[in-house]
This record gives C-alpha cells, sequence and structure tokens, in this order.
C-alpha cells in the first residue's frame, strides 16, 4: 500500500503520537491549567454534581424541543 518499509509506517505512527502529545500539552496549558487555577483562586465557582447534572438534563430537553 501506501508505505514502502515498516520503518516508514513506524514514522509515520511516532510522528502522530508526537502530534497528539503536542496538542494535550497545548490544551493541559492554555484551557485546563488556567481554569483550576481559576477554581483555586475563587473556589465559589465550582458547581456540584447534582448542579451539573440538572444543567446537562436541561440542556437535553432543550435539544430534544428543538428537534
Amino acid at each position: 500500500g501506501e508505505y514502502a518499509t515498516e520503518s516508514e509506517v513506524i514514522r509515520d505512527g511516532l510522528r502522530a503520537l508526537m502530534a497528539r502529545d503536542r496538542a494535550v500539552d497545548n490544551w493541559l496549558m492554555q484551557e485546563v491549567g488556567p481554569a483550576y487555577d481559576a477554581l483555586k483562586a475563587n473556589p465559589a465557582r465550582a458547581v456540584t454534581v447534582d448542579q451539573l447534572r440538572a444543567a446537562l438534563a436541561a440542556e437535553h430537553k432543550k435539544a430534544k424541543a428543538t428537534t
């Protein structure tokens, strides 16, 4: 097929894994870290599990109503 040798397959797979790792690292640094820091600085921003479930149920109900 697409690759001439096994080493090309391995190289391509390693490139894909490295790209995924970079994407995860960027996500952690740009989104998760700041969100954690904001929550730690102001714990009142947190929601309980029950609040989250209620919000998700409301979104689900709203989405079903529009379809």
